[in-house]
């Protein structure tokens, strides 16, 4: 068999799936060998790239060819020209939003130009099913040298010489946290891999485990030997079946070549992992109320300490990562502690995985080195907002977090700073808003999430965010009256500094930030029964401009609940008791007689 030429690489993560990814690789496949291309070509599914905006993605190598948007009726020409004629499909080719020029080489695309990708490191360059691929890339040669070279206190050293934090929300030590966990005696201890990512908006974790799986499975094992733990469990949502597919591939590959189970690469060390299906609740995101469900108990957090470093799954001591802290670890203990330190900030080192979304033109996930600032990522990485409009907020930390406005775009990225800035990092949602969201609507929507989400252990949660989501509708609907902007703010502060735990604690944030920063349209929405942004249906108006309406009567057959009234050829009037503000009347009219006031 000859050396392979080309290699046609296709996201078959999540998104693109959605969108036939897999039909392309299988029309590919099927093209090869018909056009007798097998000694030179191969097509190879890959995780995601991150570019879901515009997927699904095909990536040629060796020359880096980046086409976006492809249908599976694409795959013909992209052979024909690409592979047999040697020349770019140019109408499949990514276009800047901002200069319109399309862009062939994925080198050069603002989106990756100042992305790191580290935890991402192998997502979109390797087949995730097949082992020897994540090998071929350095995989499991981390493992191999702390077990052969490397104690589990000169391991643990150099994750905390990294600077690495916890990349699930908390940004506790991860190397401290490790090295308690070892401290402690016990006749047996557990390594727990948190995949139960629930912030609206986020797809971080998902993405790692679909296009990198066995970086998570080497992590664990290298966390396991430095701990004194030999069994491991991934705690993953149900609702994410191609990576709980794409994890037991990789469970099965590392045992059958020797890299779980007994006697690892021959060292004598044990270690396996088993995976334990959460139901997608968001408070099992906590550490302790995640350890209650693998448990079989219902997800409840309990009061720290005891930590779960010292009784954790089963009493036992249980170290507790997430899937983005655990994709660092490899890399870090390949090319050192000083290399990771020397990405980022001086309190926050390395690199951050969001998922940027929203009123972004580039939608997908990123991995930027900690410090960038949030102008960076949104007009260069993430391409501006869409429709020329204009930057109002970000949420980060999702229903955790806050909003970070134009004074903040400047701001550099990282723990302290986000927590400065009344947000947090969170596990990494980033969700843009523009001109024509309301933010008094998005702090309900959040806490409308917090509430169905709470598990109702506390009554300072469950009570407590009840009464402030009712006081949100009040105010969106028009019946708030100003005191009302007072209890919201006081009885916010009363949840954060009363409830049990974090997920509680931080779930005044949206609400909180909100007014702090967009005071004036709760004082709009209370005062002037007025939604700036137009989203609060309670408190809009649909009018008829008298001078332009001719009486054509087509906004009256179309009212499905006959709001309006007039006489043919005479100006009508919408009866606002009536009107359901559908919109049915200003879609028909034909003469701009129509307004929302």
């Amino acid at each position: 068999m000859g050396k392979i030429k080309y290699h046609i690489l296709v996201c078959v993560g999540t998104a693109c799936q959605t969108a036939k990814s897999e039909e392309i690789l299988k029309n590919f496949k099927e093209l090869i060998k018909v056009k007798g291309l097998e000694t030179e070509v191969q097509a190879i599914q890959t995780g995601c790239f991150g570019f879901c905006e515009n997927g699904p993605i095909v990536k040629m190598m060796p020359d880096n060819t980046f086409y976006t948007k492809v249908t599976p009726e694409d795959c013909s020409e992209i052979i024909d020209e690409h592979i047999i004629n040697g020349k770019k499909v140019d109408r499949l080719l990514y276009v800047s939003p901002e200069t319109k020029e399309s862009i062939g080489d994925s080198r050069h695309k603002g989106f990756h130009k100042k992305q790191i990708r580290i935890a991402l490191r192998n997502c979109g360059f390797i087949n995730p099913e097949n082992i020897d691929e994540y090998i071929a890339r350095y995989g499991y040669q981390a493992l191999g040298k702390v077990l052969t070279e490397l104690t589990p206190e000169a391991t643990i050293e150099i994750i905390k010489k990294s600077g690495l934090r916890g990349r699930g929300g908390g940004g506790f030590p991860t190397g401290l946290k490790w090295e308690i966990t070892r401290a402690v005696t016990s006749d047996k201890k557990y390594v727990v891999c948190n995949a139960d990512e629930g912030d609206p908006g986020a797809f971080m974790d998902r993405s790692v485990l679909e296009g990198d799986p066995h970086t998570v499975l080497e992590a664990m094992a290298i966390n396991g030997y430095c701990t004194g733990a030999d069994q491991g469990v991934i705690y993953i949502r149900a609702e994410y079946p191609l990576a709980v597919e794409r994890l037991k591939i990789a469970m099965k590959q590392a045992r059958e070549y020797g890299l779980l189970g007994k006697d690892i690469l021959g060292t004598g060390f044990n270690f396996d992992i088993e995976i334990r299906y959460g139901a997608g609740a968001f408070v099992c995101g906590e550490e302790t109320a995640l350890i209650h469900s693998m448990e079989g108990l219902r997800g409840e957090p309990t009061v720290k300490p005891p930590f779960p470093s010292e009784s954790g799954f089963f009493g036992k001591p249980t170290n507790v990562n997430n899937v983005e802290t655990y994709a660092n670890i490899p890399p870090i203990i390949m090319k050192g502690s000083d290399w990771f330190s020397a990405i980022g900030t001086e309190k926050s080192k390395g690199t951050k995985v969001f998922a940027l979304a929203g009123k972004i033109n580039n939608v997908g996930l990123i991995e930027v080195p900690m410090g960038i600032t949030l102008r960076e990522v949104i007009y260069e990485i993430g391409g501006g907002i869409r429709n020329g409009r204009k930057f109002k907020a970000a949420q980060t930390g999702g229903p955790s977090g806050g909003m970070l406005t134009e004074k903040h775009l400047d701001t550099p990225i990282d723990y302290d700073n986000l927590i400065a800035a009344g947000s947090m990092m969170g596990s990494g949602g980033m969700i843009v808003m523009d001109e024509d969201d309301c933010m008094v609507g998005m702090a309900k929507f959040y806490l409308e999430f917090t509430v169905e989400e709470s598990c109702g252990k506390c009554s300072p949660c469950r009570i407590g965010n009840k009464r402030l989501f009712e006081t949100l509708e009040k105010i969106t609907q028009g019946h708030a009256i100003a005191e009302d902007l007072d209890k919201l703010r006081n009885l916010s502060n009363v949840i954060k500094d009363t409830s049990l735990c974090g997920l509680g604690q931080t779930s005044p944030n949206p609400v909180l930030s909100s007014m702090d920063n967009f005071y004036h349209e709760y004082l709009e929405h209370v005062h002037n029964k007025k939604c700036r942004a137009g989203n609060c249906k309670s408190l809009m108006q649909y009018l008829i401009i008298a001078e332009n309406c001719i009486g054509c009567t087509l906004c009256a057959r179309n009212c499905p609940v006959d709001a309006i009234a007039g006489e043919r050829k005479q100006a009508h009037l919408i009866d606002q008791e009536k009107c359901i503000k559908c919109g049915a009347c200003m879609e028909k009219c034909k003469f701009n007689a129509i307004f929302i006031n």
